[in-house]
């Protein structure tokens, strides 16, 4: 069995990220990636309290699992920059959407690949669907995993602030590997409303108002993204699954950065 350690999983996907940009037609959407782990422990046992009540654990994915890995993508400014106008989303955001999706399912799986290869199982979320519709809430939730690793921090907008803010998307899996406790973000929260801040830029931003400073009205946010997807003329070509709107992450303090490692 080979030793690997967090920084080969670290320059491994900043490699592939990098690679898959030149792949692509649109030229990519992408920034480096972060990656955090964290040692399965009682920490994850939480889950079904702060996501759904059936929340897998990462044991049930593979019981000999010992570390949990969490990655952020983040995108690139000119694309943040191009969804804040209107209130409903543009083009490129719905095509980075799918276009991101399907990078995290092969960075996942070569990730997979990578560690198998070291001698290391690994697993990935349930091929089933996972995602419960009257709920609202998937039973294998990145953002909360992500969380428990210490890769950022949720924001009033429910979305993660990572160092390097929230215009991204996460991806997790589970490894035999012992990659220890590695954290990327240092502060306790990273939502400057909830370290007492003047802010709610997000709130005032969400054009279905789904955003309380305490509450997120689920429901009504999935409503908009659906009606997004059924009504826009430049996403006709795009999946059924293209669920995007992202105003309330667009140019925001917490967009880019985490504001509250400022103050």
């Amino acid at each position: 069995m080979n030793k690997v350690d967090i920084e080969d999983l670290r320059f491994f996907i900043k490699e592939y990220v990098s690679a898959e940009q030149l792949r692509l037609a649109s030229g990519g959407w992408w920034q480096t990636p972060l990656l955090a782990s964290a040692p399965i422990d009682q920490r994850f046992d939480i889950l079904p309290k702060v996501a759904i009540d059936d929340h897998l654990h990462p044991h049930d994915l593979l019981g000999s699992a010992r570390t949990l890995v969490a990655f952020f993508i983040p995108f690139k400014p000119e694309l943040i920059k191009e969804n804040r106008k209107g209130d409903r989303p543009c083009r490129n955001w719905g095509l980075a959407y799918v276009e991101t999706n399907d990078l995290i399912d092969a960075l996942s799986r070569a990730l997979e690949n990578f560690l198998n290869e070291k001698g290391f199982k690994s697993a990935l979320t349930p091929a089933t669907h996972n995602f419960n519709e009257e709920k609202l809430m998937a039973r294998w939730s990145h953002k909360h995993l992500a969380y428990l690793s210490n890769l950022g921090r949720f924001g009033t907008h429910n979305m993660l602030i990572t160092p390097v803010g929230c215009t991204g998307r996460l991806g997790s899996l589970v490894t035999e590997a012992d990659l220890g406790d590695n954290a990327v973000i240092d502060t306790d929260e990273a939502c400057l409303l909830k370290v007492g801040e003047k802010c709610g830029k997000c709130i005032d931003a969400c054009p279905v108002d789904a955003l309380e400073v305490e509450t997120f009205q689920r429901r009504r946010c999935w409503d908009r993204l659906n009606e997004n997807r059924d009504i826009l003329d430049d996403f006709s070509d795009l999946p059924k699954t293209t669920h995007v709107c992202g105003k309330c992450a667009a140019l925001m303090p917490c967009s880019f950065t985490n504001p509250v490692a400022k103050l």
